[in-house]
């Protein structure tokens, strides 16, 4: 789907947040490396969609009315076969609508597991003195615990992302501590730009996570992708 198709369709339904689908879409067309991921409707959508992919896959709810989709029993990873994907789907389907009954459900997304990596954050908010500000740091759950996380205002070049890398009290992590893979690091820089280049030529999107980013020896991958739209005044 292309961005104005993306986005009129958010309008149209009046809301702000985007799927999971939709923002990794978005992404894409500004070439931020996001991992493949589609929508099922069906179990029997799902089991196909996992068979093409290969397993193992990832399986989570996709609904604008949810948004932390692992608090409410809506994520499900690490399945490796097709009756596994059936119950996965059962299962989270009945998680959701217990959590939050009169949510919208558009399905379920699948995507591919992607290897392990170092899991970083790459996020934007606006700031009302100085407008869109991008943030980095250590990701997945340690952003919440740590608050490992460096800032920047928009728009950066790659020495002001190099700068934002190494501020972060996490960064010989980065470097590959005590004998683990480093990320590749001129990699996150680049990937810190495109982000902050993709906010500044966007100016509809108001905020953006993504989280987590496994970053590896060799690039880096952007599991999960939210976006959320400015109202419509």
């Amino acid at each position: 789907m292309m961005k104005a198709e993306i986005l009129e369709k958010a309008r149209k339904e009046k809301r702000t947040l985007l799927t999971e689908i939709e923002s990794k879409d978005l992404l894409k067309v500004a070439k931020i490396p996001v991992i493949e991921t589609k929508l099922a409707t069906t179990k029997t959508e799902a089991m196909e969609l996992a068979r093409k992919m290969g397993f193992p896959v990832v399986m989570k709810i996709v609904s604008p009315d949810v948004v932390h989709k692992s608090d409410a029993g809506g994520v499900k990873l690490g399945i490796q076969n097709g009756t596994q994907v059936g119950k996965a789907y059962t299962e989270i389907l009945t998680n959701v609508k217990k959590h939050y009954p009169k949510a919208k459900i558009v399905g379920i997304s699948v995507q591919k597991m992607a290897r392990q990596g170092i899991e970083v954050i790459i996020g934007m908010t606006k700031d009302a003195q100085f407008g869109p500000v991008i943030m980095f740091g250590l990701g997945g759950i340690l952003v919440e615990v740590l608050k490992d996380v460096s800032f920047r205002i928009v728009p950066m070049t790659k020495r002001d992302a190099s700068e934002m890398i190494g501020e972060i009290k996490g960064f010989p992590i980065l470097k590959g501590y005590r004998g683990q893979d480093p990320a590749d690091i001129p990699y996150l820089e680049d990937l810190i730009v495109k982000v902050s280049d993709f906010v500044d030529k966007n100016p509809e999107i108001k905020e953006l996570d993504l989280n987590p980013i496994f970053a590896y020896k060799d690039g880096a991958m952007a599991v999960d992708a939210r976006i959320i739209l400015e109202p419509v005044s």
